[in-house]
């Protein structure tokens, strides 16, 4: 049987330092979510699909006519104030292929927006709203080389639609890689625990001081069985100083001009060092070079051979 309220043992009190520093961590986020909300902003796209293909009905259910006109496919994405002049920072994934951009600002103010530039190699957009100065609160932007695994991160965004959305976490990893579409890798990732969903991607992840030291573009996702995506505890973040690098360019000139090099290529594993018979395992191995590259010109060498290492081929010899 139950034991009788009068009878149950009161509970053990918090030590007073224990309830202080719970108190601190609350007041932190709720600091930095006051003032930092007011610098990111929702973002609905939508994209005009021409070669949408209807669901298949079950036999013997006659297809209805569809209009002969595109179909409209709907997304949401996060963005950051930073100017006054109404430029917004997101992910070119957010805003590519979009026929009609809508932001909605921190004090609901929803405002159509035009794209200023894209840059495809870092995943960055920008895009613009015609908005009075007094409704934009530009973020503080971070130096994200000063970045630590395991210190605070905070973001701040629209998952799944749900408007000025805080999650907090630590920073879990640095110097990850993301694929761009172009087939290049962005550098420099920012891999952080904190939660980012669809809807994330173009907000601010942030440190302890409310600055923003990335951009959020990408999660390793789930699928449930509706098929849709969710968090499993990998997010990455686009590193706030490639972001400054890019953003003003972008503004100015539309393009964002990155410097490369042409050829693919590893680092030279221990296994890879002797089967080239190598000294030592360091260096960047060279396995091809694109035609026309700043390598080719250079007269860099792909691989002229495969061995096989840990299971899997790699071209050496370049």
């Amino acid at each position: 049987p139950a034991i009788p309220p009068t009878l149950a043992p009161p509970p053990t009190p918090l030590p007073p330092e224990l309830i202080a520093e719970a108190d601190a961590e609350e007041l932190l986020l709720i600091n930095i979510y006051e003032r930092v909300s007011p610098s990111v902003v929702s973002i609905q796209a939508v994209k005009s699909v021409e070669d949408f293909e209807h669901p298949a009905l079950p036999e013997g259910i006659p297809t209805p006519e569809f209009p002969d006109e595109p179909f409209r496919q709907e997304g949401e994405g996060s963005g950051i104030v930073v100017d006054v002049q109404g430029h917004i920072v997101t992910n070119n994934h957010v805003v590519a292929d979009t026929t009609e951009l809508m932001v909605t600002l921190y004090d609901g103010t929803t405002l159509p927006a035009t794209v200023v530039g894209v840059d495809p190699d870092s995943d960055l957009a920008v895009i613009k709203v015609d908005a009075p100065p007094e409704s934009l609160r530009p973020i503080t932007w971070g130096d994200s080389d000063q970045v630590r695994v395991g210190q605070r991160a905070v973001a701040i965004g629209n998952p799944f639609g749900y408007e000025n959305t805080l999650t907090s976490g630590i920073i879990s990893g640095l110097s990850r890689s993301l694929p761009a579409v172009t087939r290049y890798r962005i550098p420099d990732i920012i891999q952080t625990d904190a939660a980012i969903n669809p809807g994330n991607s173009g907000g601010p992840l942030l440190n302890s001081q409310g600055e923003a030291i990335g951009v959020n573009s990408a999660i390793v996702p789930n699928f449930n069985s509706l098929g849709e995506r969710s968090f499993l505890g990998v997010g990455f973040a686009i590193p706030a100083n490639l972001a400054q690098r890019v953003v003003p360019v972008l503004i100015e000139k539309g393009e964002y001009a990155h410097p490369w090099i042409g050829f693919r290529g590893m680092d030279v594993l221990p296994e890879v060092a002797a089967a080239m018979d190598l000294p030592e395992a360091s260096g960047a191995l060279v396995i091809g070079v694109i035609p026309g590259s700043p390598a080719d010109e250079a007269r860099l060498r792909g691989g002229n051979r495969e061995v096989e290492i840990m299971g899997q081929p790699i071209t050496v010899g370049g």
